[in-house]
């Protein structure tokens, strides 16, 4: 049922892609751009020390392009572009919801058991929730390059048949990679109940293709969001990688994850409105 609402609704999304297919920006776009800044300036705000920090670590009267932090620049551009892109609130608005829950979520796992901690102490920092609809935004923004791509290389039978492959392979992979990673925190409850959930959802795929891009896709965006962060040692994992594997694959997972949580969250909603 799931598979079957999300290719209804890929095939008007697409139909409206068709109709608008050279409009980038939306009415809105106004509204996503609006939102992401007023969140960066509230930021900015409530943990002024974060900011005053790295401003004081650029030499203004030397050769400060060689301090600017031109990997978080270039993450800010790319993300600043690709939520703007054909921008839906009536679709982004499930997006941001299911993104900065489960960020809170993930944030919360990984600092109570200690995988990995903030230079702040902070157990989860409150500051870095934000960084987690806006990044599955950025991922659905992604996702939906990739799938338009792929259908227009590949026929449907031999692509059915490679992505079922793949995504075995990858989610199995991920899935054992995982159990090393977290091995430590065997002991805790959260991370019992987080390899439960990612079991559940591996086992049970609704859209094999769909699953497996928006594995790459959020796999992709991490790595450069890994990279920043435990270079500058924003956040350091327990095994002091610059950054793990584990990590970077682990935002492939939680992407798949906050789809399925959105797909979950659309059927319940069509239920009870059917109700009422």
């Amino acid at each position: 049922m799931e598979n079957i609402n999300y290719e209804k609704e890929q095939n008007i999304r697409m139909e409206q892609s068709e109709s608008t297919r050279l409009r980038f920006w939306t009415r809105d776009s106004f509204v996503i751009l609006g939102g992401f800044f007023l969140v960066i300036i509230l930021v900015v705000y409530f943990w002024w020390p974060l900011a005053a920090a790295v401003i004081r670590g650029i030499d203004w009267d030397g050769q400060w392009w060689v301090k600017i932090d031109w990997l978080l620049i270039g993450i800010f551009a790319f993300t600043s572009v690709t939520i703007i892109a054909r921008a839906n609130l009536k679709t982004d608005a499930l997006i941001i919801f299911v993104g900065l829950c489960g960020g809170l979520v993930i944030e919360a796992w990984g600092t109570q058991t200690n995988l990995w901690t903030y230079y702040t102490a902070e157990r989860p920092p409150l500051w870095i929730i934000p960084a987690w609809p806006i990044a599955n935004l950025a991922i659905d923004r992604i996702t939906r390059m990739l799938n338009l791509f792929i259908k227009k290389i590949t026929k449907a039978r031999k692509e059915k048949d490679f992505f079922k492959a793949l995504y075995w392979i990858v989610f199995v992979s991920f899935m054992i990679l995982m159990v090393v990673f977290v091995a430590p925190t065997f002991n805790k409850s959260f991370t019992i109940l987080s390899l439960l959930i990612c079991t559940i959802i591996i086992l049970t795929p609704t859209n094999y293709r769909l699953a497996t891009l928006i594995f790459i896709a959020g796999a992709g965006l991490g790595y450069f969001l890994e990279l920043w962060g435990t270079t500058h040692h924003c956040w350091t994992y327990y095994t002091h990688e610059i950054p793990p594997l584990f990590a970077v694959l682990a935002h492939g997972m939680a992407s798949v994850a906050f789809w399925r949580a959105g797909l979950v969250l659309k059927m319940i909603g069509k239920k009870l409105l059917v109700v009422i």
